[in-house]
């Protein structure tokens, strides 16, 4: 593997003495290193067989084992068997991306027509309670933390609405001391007075917490499951509730339990075995969409992105020629799913996956919390909190929709009416 492809965590021996010093207080906590598998009081459990029939298949994925045969028959058949999305996976596959390209565009024509959808992520907070080794917003990261007062939230959204955008993603570091449900909802009914369609990516929550956040106003529930390894997850997230995997596994089902309607599910590729992730992020779709076939269902690609005090975070194995096969055999086996690819990704990389698989694409982007102002109007401020992870393409929305529309594609803002 070659040095530049390595993933890169923080060494906890070169952290700033004050983080140093609260890591060791903290590794006395008990609930350090509890069982990943067990959840922790309060949160709810629902009977689903899903997270195992994901499991199963990704533990009996030998992607070496296809072939060419198995690519081309794959590709030769009108609709995607998981039998035929493993072989699109594997690197047999590689030298027809061309071919899966292709198919991939014309299965994105025929159910989402010549569009590409824009929204903005709005951070209102970056407090987190959690020990996730490679995020900028990790409790141990010695980083400025801030959370927005329902004033500052107005503001920027009123910066964010001013440009035209019609939907925002509201985000928050993995708090409930900091950023509890309530604070989320009452964030929300703001949102509502700007934004026609408004997603979360918060910490998961129960059934009833996602009905009250559904009824302030949210329309879908984005989580990222990181990897669906379960043994490398526990290495990966040393304390706190997301600790507990299998509950962050359910909570796309508890969301639409509680009158969502959508959810996004996500790998965060390069953590783990990034065939096998994607295996499991579009199974888990797959399944969900067999359990409630009215939701609707996105994925997104996230590789990692370096962070506040380690800019030597990157995805393992994952280029971009990986990437586009993951997303074309997305498209393939999903051609109902929207597909999102972030601000992580290049502004080439981006416009040449918009017009081949992608439906959605973030603009004006920041993953800091409170300036937006700074970013769009040049008004500097010191009051703002670091950043969760570096973006790659930072194009304006203004810039965003021009060069979508001189792609050849119709940007479309929001295509909902509310009544």
């Amino acid at each position: 593997m070659n040095e530049e492809n390595q993933v890169y965590f923080i060494d906890s021996d070169k952290l700033p003495p004050t983080a140093l010093e609260r890591k060791h207080r903290l590794e006395q906590d008990p609930s350090f290193r509890t069982n990943h598998m067990e959840y922790m009081e309060g949160m709810q459990v629902i009977q689903s067989d899903i997270k195992d029939k994901v499991l199963r298949a990704m533990e009996e994925y030998d992607y070496d084992a296809y072939t060419a045969g198995d690519v081309e028959r794959a590709l030769s058949h009108e609709s995607c068997s998981i039998e035929d999305f493993k072989a699109l996976l594997s690197p047999a596959a590689a030298p027809y991306l061309e071919q899966m390209a292709r198919k991939a565009e014309e299965l994105t024509k025929n159910h989402f027509g010549n569009t590409v959808y824009i929204f903005t992520p709005l951070y209102i907070a970056n407090y987190c309670q959690n020990y996730c080794i490679y995020c900028g917003f990790n409790c141990y990261n010695n980083i400025r933390r801030k959370k927005l007062t329902f004033e500052e939230i107005e503001h920027e959204m009123q910066v964010i609405a001013k440009t035209g955008m019609e939907e925002i993603l509201m985000l928050t570091g993995e708090s409930r001391a900091y950023s509890d449900v309530k604070y989320i909802g009452e964030a929300v009914k703001i949102a509502r007075k700007y934004f026609k369609n408004i997603g979360i990516e918060i910490y998961p929550v129960n059934v009833d917490e996602y009905q009250y956040l559904h009824e302030c106003g949210v329309d879908y529930v984005t989580v990222f499951q990181e990897t669906y390894n379960t043994d490398k997850y526990e290495t990966l997230h040393l304390m706190g509730h997301k600790r507990v995997w299998p509950y962050r596994f359910d909570a796309q089902e508890r969301a639409l339990m509680g009158g969502m309607r959508g959810a996004g599910f996500s790998a965060l590729l390069g953590l783990d075995d990034f065939r096998k992730d994607a295996l499991a992020t579009a199974l888990h779709v797959y399944y969900i969409n067999r359990k409630y076939p009215h939701a609707e269902l996105s994925l997104s690609c996230p590789r990692l992105r370096p962070i506040v005090n380690n800019d030597r975070i990157n995805p393992r194995d994952v280029g971009e020629k990986e990437l586009c096969q993951v997303l074309c055999a997305y498209r393939i086996f999903l051609p109902f799913a929207g597909i999102t690819v972030s601000s992580r990704e290049s502004a080439t990389f981006r416009n040449g996956i918009a017009k081949i698989c992608a439906t959605k694409v973030s603009a004006g982007v920041s993953t800091g919390i409170g300036d937006h102002e700074e970013k769009y109007e040049g008004k500097e401020d010191d009051n703002v909190g670091d950043e969760q992870f570096e973006i790659n393409d930072d194009r304006s929305f203004g810039k965003m929709y021009e060069d979508m529309e001189q792609g050849g594609l119709q940007p479309v803002l929001n295509d909902y009416i509310y009544v």
